[in-house]
């Protein structure tokens, strides 16, 4: 029996990052002290009003089919918050509910990307890019951003890559992995090639709300930009609700979110119906659980960065925004992966080897902030003692 060839597309060499976290899932599953700072959730709770919200909407019977794009009021309230923040009109009718901000990237794809187009993402970018877009037949090209920029973009690099098969450009603001957070020089550039080579813009914003120095910015915002740009972005971060699955896409008019009605039709089918009752809340009131979460990152990111910083053989790179940080261990001796895999077997600590999210992260290792402050200090104190070992044998 054959399976259809689209299945080695679905992959990507980004797939293969995730081994060092299943390792130590599996560890701790045993029994054993191992702390996960592999995967970008939080130990900030989901605020209490959001879940009886949805708890409430369940025993009221709201179990049943929902739209198929979403609720008028979710719609409504994302549209609300997105043109805010954003400083642009932005119509409900533009905002498609999809499974998460994952869900919303792969649903774009399908409607935007043939076989035999090439899609230009700056790189080092989250996994699933690569699936992504080869999922549709299309071609994935990397365009650099190197550690010798602080992990922004080579904008001449972006420029020499453009070719007559470019379809769109595609990037995380902030980054996952590094955090970068794009400047206004470096998107009006972005936008300036997107208008010349009439190329569609597809911005991934899901960490907008996660910034430590500069100002998030969207490309939709910039003039010209309305009619080619999508965001993508979720409540996952933002909310702490990375389990309810809530994310969306703005689209640039009507017919884009019926493409995208057409496509969730025969895939998602809507979704459950408290989970959207429990997004509207969020979206729209105050909840005191998630007034600190933003200095929390904060404090995380420097005291980290200070007992990382400067150990044998490693450097750290402290984000602009997200919620991981970077850690440089190309002094060490030791490729990213093999650190990774030593680090756990002897002390425990899991974190994911960055090499996967691109070529200008080699050498790199993402930590997570989504932990707490105890876990967090005593992974850095197993990771200095890891360090210090290495440097002695060496």
């Amino acid at each position: 029996m054959r399976y259809a060839e689209r299945v080695e597309r679905f992959a990507g060499e980004g797939a293969e990052a995730w081994a060092i976290h299943m390792e130590g899932l599996t560890r701790r599953a045993r029994g054993e002290d191992i702390i996960l700072l592999t995967v970008g959730d939080t130990d900030t709770n989901t605020p209490t009003g959001v879940i009886q919200t949805a708890t409430d909407a369940m025993l009221s019977g709201d179990t049943k089919y929902t739209p198929i794009i979403g609720f008028t009021e979710l719609r409504a309230a994302v549209a609300v918050r997105s043109a805010a923040k954003l400083g642009v009109p932005i119509e409900a009718e533009r905002v498609v509910i999809t499974a998460g901000a994952q869900g919303a990237l792969y649903a774009t794809a399908q409607c935007l990307f043939d076989p035999g187009d090439e899609v230009v993402a700056f790189e080092p970018m989250y996994v699933t890019y690569e699936a992504v877009v080869r999922s549709t037949g299309a071609e994935l090209v990397p365009t650099p951003c190197p550690a010798a920029l602080n992990f922004h973009p080579d904008l001449k690099a972006l420029a020499a890559r453009i070719t007559p098969k470019t379809k769109a450009i595609l990037f995380a603001t902030p980054n996952n992995p590094t955090g970068a957070v794009l400047t206004r020089f470096e998107l009006e550039a972005i936008a300036e090639l997107c208008r010349k080579h009439d190329l569609w813009c597809i911005s991934d914003e899901v960490y907008g709300d996660i910034v430590y120095q500069g100002e998030h910015l969207s490309p939709l915002s910039l003039p010209g930009m309305a009619d080619r740009t999508v965001v993508i972005s979720s409540l996952s971060k933002s909310h702490a609700m990375t389990g309810w699955r809530i994310g969306w896409s703005i689209v640039p008019d009507s017919d884009f979110a019926d493409h995208l009605f057409n496509l969730l039709l025969c895939s998602l089918y809507g979704l459950p119906g408290f989970s959207q009752r429990a997004a509207i809340s969020a979206l729209t009131q105050n909840f005191p659980e998630l007034a600190g979460m933003m200095d929390t990152y904060r404090d995380r990111r420097r005291r980290l960065s200070e007992r990382l910083d400067g150990l044998p053989g490693m450097a750290c790179h402290a984000p602009e925004g997200g919620m991981f940080l970077l850690l440089d261990v190309r002094g060490s001796g030791l490729s990213a992966q093999v650190f990774a895999e030593r680090l756990l077997a002897e002390t425990g600590v899991a974190l994911l080897p960055a090499d996967a999210f691109g070529a200008s992260a080699k050498g790199h290792l993402r930590l997570s902030l989504g932990t707490t402050d105890e876990r967090l200090d005593e992974a850095a104190a197993r990771i200095k003692g890891f360090a210090t070992a290495l440097a002695r044998a060496a």
